[in-house]
């Protein structure tokens, strides 16, 4: 038995036992045969559980104090710092047929990759923090020329590189809680229904209440992009460029993650915050009593909010078009750029044009299943025309949240 079922089992005989001494004493007489034998028996049971707790309690303790499994990383620090050296420049030049290229860790990490996860997969297996390396400074571009070549230089300034232009990534940022090296289908339990409190009278008993529980569940869902190198690259860029590929593989994975967190359709693609809340739980149009109702919604619903995410146009809408009065006095709802009442706000174009979602961003789970494949066809047509290789990313994650109630959104704030 548990520490708790046992202290709630000597509870219960507890009061058993003082309900025949208080029988017995408000008739002023002993107890009888039977209420005697009862009471051995409780006092019998009761030293009884004294000694189980002791030794669950003493175990409970031992638990507490054992070393854990880290929760970030793998555990294996010697293999986290390989991982974080991964070269993705290296991995992708090591599929090239003719290129000499020093990628024997990059082999190696990919085989156990692949080894520890149990999965197969095409190409090479990257590890997820290849992206967590500290951003370096740039030093180097170069003249225009063919895609990956105008990185590669004897006297290169890539301060002045020219990244495309990119949606704001912001689910992580607003605190979204992130699973890295999943293996196979993932159940996470929720509790659903807590239990109740009731006032009673003196000597009669708590109501019985019951706890009921959920689950969130994670299913491996699979997102893929396409993309090209030059062979020079591959072969002479300086080491800034693998900052810059670093850069770009993650961008293109982290805005698909994010665009699938908040309006994801469901089926073969995650099912995003817009998709499962199915109805606008806000009201419009936008103006400072509908922003205080969506908070209204949630804390209502039993949840606390921790923050904003909103299109940029809403913002625009609410930081130069709508003020807290409704007789257009007073200041606009949205003073400076990054909180709407009183909690912080950021925003993308990844949302719709009038949408706002506001909520508890903890109870959004992003699941990664431990890496993701990387593999370089040199023989794509138009590629090798011109002498270079095209590179497809496969990315395993699912999304989804511990309670819909943790979330408020509207969409149609702008109409």
């Amino acid at each position: 038995m548990k520490v708790n079922d046992i202290r709630e089992r000597r509870a219960l005989l507890t009061v058993e036992a003082r309900a025949l001494l208080t029988a017995a004493e408000t008739a002023s007489r002993a107890l009888s045969t039977d209420e005697a034998a009862r009471f051995d028996a409780i006092k019998a049971e009761i030293t009884g559980l004294e000694t189980s707790e002791a030794r669950a309690v003493y175990l409970a303790d031992i638990e507490r104090r054992a070393t854990g499994q880290p929760v970030t990383g793998s555990g294996d620090k010697h293999f986290d710092t390989e991982c974080r050296a991964f070269s993705l420049v290296k991995a992708m030049a090591s599929q090239v047929p003719g290129l000499t290229v020093d990628c024997g860790r990059e082999v190696e990490v990919s085989a156990e990759l692949r080894k520890r996860s149990g999965r197969g997969g095409e190409g090479i297996a990257v590890p997820m923090s290849v992206f967590e390396v500290e951003r370096r400074v740039m030093t180097s571009t170069a003249p225009v020329g063919a895609p990956g070549g105008n990185l590669i230089a004897t006297d290169l300034r890539s301060d002045l590189y020219f990244d495309r232009l990119r949606a704001a990534l912001r689910i992580k940022q607003l605190g979204a809680t992130i699973l890295s090296g999943l293996v196979g289908n993932v159940d996470i339990p929720n509790l659903k229904t807590s239990a109740t409190a009731g006032w009673v009278a003196e000597n009669t008993p708590i109501p019985a209440s019951d706890l009921a529980f959920a689950k969130a569940s994670l299913t491996p869902r699979h997102v893929g992009a396409l993309t090209e190198f030059s062979r020079n690259m591959l072969l002479q860029s300086t080491p800034d460029i693998e900052e810059l590929v670093r850069a770009d593989f993650a961008a293109i994975l982290a805005e698909a993650v994010d665009q699938a967190a908040i309006n994801g359709p469901g089926g073969i693609a995650p099912t995003g915050i817009l998709t499962l809340l199915g109805v606008n739980t806000g009201t419009t149009p936008l103006n400072w009593n509908n922003a205080l109702a969506l908070i209204a919604n949630m804390e209502i619903a039993g949840s606390a909010g921790t923050g904003w995410l909103a299109s940029p146009r809403t913002v625009q809408v609410a930081r130069t078009k709508t003020k807290i009065d409704a007789d257009g006095s007073g200041g606009f709802i949205m003073d400076g750029p990054n909180s709407l009442a009183g909690y912080p706000l950021l925003s993308t174009a990844l949302m719709p044009l009038g949408a706002a979602i506001f909520g508890k961003w903890s109870d959004l789970i992003i699941g990664y299943w431990s890496s993701f494949d990387l593999l370089v066809n040199p023989y794509e047509s138009v590629a090798y025309s011109k002498g270079n290789v095209q590179v497809r990313a496969m990315l395993t994650c699912d999304i989804t949240v511990r309670h819909i109630e943790s979330f408020a959104a509207e969409v149609g704030w702008l109409t």
